[in-house]
């Protein structure tokens, strides 16, 4: 599987942007996807989650209520929607995806086994 994020990008405090990750390869349908972030100089951290049917998520404490992640399976696609961006949401952010699991979503970076390459995010004050 290959992931290709997307929709990175200069926003103002408050704004929106929606990210994309598009997959390719073998069939990710099935796959749980998650969204992570690096900001500089720190580690990478975990975002957002999803379930392969979308009926699951799960979200860091730092991001619930303001970013939202979604999928299109019929596009092989997740999006990641973004709204009140602050300051302390500028990151690369990352897409991966779970081959081994379905049902369970988890902030666990360690179980997700295919990753994008990034998309950059900066948020001005």
């Amino acid at each position: 599987v290959q992931l290709q994020a997307s929709g990175g990008g200069l926003v103002q405090a408050g704004g929106s942007l929606r990210l994309s990750c598009a997959a390719s390869g073998r069939t990710y349908r099935r796959y749980a996807m998650g969204w992570f972030r690096q900001a500089p100089g720190k580690e990478r951290e975990f975002a957002a989650a999803i379930s392969w049917s979308g009926g699951s998520t799960v979200y860091a404490d730092s991001v619930k209520g303001r970013l939202t992640i979604s999928r299109d399976n019929a596009k092989n696609t997740v999006y990641l929607q973004m709204n009140s961006l602050k300051p302390e949401d500028t990151a690369v952010y990352y897409c991966a995806a779970d081959p081994n699991s379905s049902t369970v979503v988890t902030a666990l970076s360690t179980r997700y086994i295919y990753w994008g390459q990034g998309t950059e995010v900066t948020v001005s004050s």
